[in-house]
C-alpha cells in the first residue's frame, strides 16, 4: 500500500519520507538505498570537495545500475553558506557536479543568497534542455521564509525545520508543531509540498505530522543510525545508548572544530557530554580541542561529537536503510487505520 501525498506524487515514491543530507554521514549508499526502498534519500555535499562528492554519486549510481546518462533518483544536499564562501567559479563548479550527474533534487539550506544559486540550477537545466528539470527543496525555520521561498523563489518542495532537529538550525525556530500550521496558514494550499522535519523518528511521527498537513517528512538521525551511514560505529553506538533529553543545542562542537562560519542565528542539537560542559565551564578552548580531537580519535563518547534530534531516544538499534524505510511505512500506515476508529461519521 503506497501513502498517497502531493510529495509522492511529485516524486514518484511510495513513502513520503526523506533521509535528510547530513555532511559527514549521508553518503551515496544511504541515499541510493532509502530511494530503492521507496522514499527519498539525499547525500550532503557538506565539507567535500567535487572529487569526492563525485565519487559519492557514482557509488548511488552503481547501487542503481545505470548508465551515466540516465536520471540519478537522489538528491544532494548544499550549505548556501559554503557556496557563497569561495569565488562563483568553485560554487558553480560544486553544483555542476550535482547537475550532471542529473541528480532529481537540490536541496539548499543556511544561506543568504540562495535566490542566486536557485536561479543558476534552473538556467542550467534549460541550458541542458532538461525535460525534467531539477527538483529545489529549500529549508526554512519561519514563516517569513517560508512565504519568500514559496512565492518569490517559487521552490518545489518546503522543507520547515522544527527547533528540535538534531544537527544544524535556527535556535530561534519554533517547535515543529507550531512552525508546520502556521506556515500552512500563510500559504496558499496545495501549491507547495510541505516537509516536516525535527526529533522525528517513527511511523508514529510520519503519521501525526502528514494528520498536522504536512505533504512528508524528513529524518535525520533515524538514518544515522543505519549500516549505510557514514557515522562510525562508535558514533551509532551512542545514538542507541542516549535517552530523552539527551541532546543539547550548541555551539561547543563548532568551537571545537573551527567550523563557526555558519550564518548568524545558527547552532547546533547534539548529544551532551563534556565538551559541551567544559565549554559551558569556560575551560581554555585550547584544551577542549585536544581533548576534542583525543575523543573523536578514541570513540570516546563522553568527548566525540554525535549530531542526534529530540527523539534520538526512540532509537533501539542499528538497520539498513530498506528496513528502516520500510518499518516506518508500515506503523504510519497502521496508525493512519487506527485514526478511523476516531471518526464515527455522524
Amino acid at each position: 500500500m503506497s501513502i498517497n501525498t502531493s510529495f509522492t506524487r511529485l516524486l514518484g515514491i511510495r513513502t513520503p519520507v526523506v533521509a535528510a543530507p547530513m555532511a559527514g554521514a549521508s553518503g551515496g549508499a544511504l541515499a541510493a538505498q532509502v530511494t530503492a526502498a521507496g522514499a527519498f534519500g539525499f547525500l550532503a555535499a557538506g565539507y567535500l570537495d567535487p572529487e569526492s562528492l563525485q565519487k559519492e554519486l557514482a557509488l548511488a549510481r552503481g547501487i542503481f545500475g545505470l548508465a551515466a546518462s540516465d536520471r540519478l533518483p537522489v538528491g544532494v544536499g548544499y550549505l548556501a553558506w559554503k557556496l557563497e564562501k569561495p569565488m562563483d567559479a568553485e560554487a558553480e563548479e560544486m553544483l555542476a557536479v550535482a547537475l550532471d550527474n542529473h541528480v532529481q533534487a537540490i536541496w539548499l539550506a543556511f544561506g543568504v543568497r540562495i535566490d542566486k544559486w536557485i536561479r543558476y540550477i534552473r538556467t542550467y537545466d534549460e541550458n541542458h534542455r532538461r525535460p525534467d528539470p531539477t527538483l529545489i527543496f529549500v529549508q526554512v525555520s519561519s514563516v517569513e521564509d517560508a512565504v519568500v521561498a514559496v512565492k518569490n523563489w517559487k521552490v518545489d518542495v518546503l522543507i520547515a525545520q522544527g527547533n528540535e532537529s538534531g544537527g544544524h538550525g535556527y535556535r530561534a525556530a519554533p517547535p515543529l508543531l507550531t512552525l508546520v500550521p502556521s506556515i500552512l496558514q500563510a500559504l496558499p494550499q496545495g501549491v507547495t509540498p510541505l516537509l516536516a522535519a525535527g526529533g522525528l523518528n517513527d511511523g508514529r511521527h510520519v503519521a501525526s505530522l502528514l494528520s498536522l498537513g504536512a505533504d512528508g517528512v524528513v529524518l535525520g538521525t533515524r538514518f544515522l543510525a543505519t549500516t549505510e551511514s557514514l557515522y562510525t560505529e562508535a558514533q551509532k553506538r551512542a545514538l542507541v545508548a542516549a535517552r530523552s533529553g539527551s541532546t543539547v543545542r550548541t555551539m561547543a562542537f563548532d568551537r571545537a572544530r573551527g567550523t563557526l562560519e555558519w550564518p548568524v542565528g545558527i547552532d547546533g542539537r547534539a548529544l551532551y557530554n563534556s565538551t559541551v560542559k567544559d565549554m559551558e565551564e569556560g575551560v581554555d578552548i585550547h584544551i577542549v580541542k585536544e581533548k576534542f580531537k583525543k575523543g573523536v580519535q578514541d570513540g570516546d563518547p563522553d568527548r566525540m561529537l554525535v549530531w542526534a534530534g529530540t527523539g534520538v531516544d526512540l532509537i533501539s538499534g542499528v538497520s539498513n536503510a530498506k528496513d528502516v524505510v520500510q518499518e516506518l511505512h508500515d506503523v504510519a500506515v497502521e496508525r493512519f487505520k487506527v485514526s478511523r476508529e476516531f471518526y464515527t461519521g455522524n
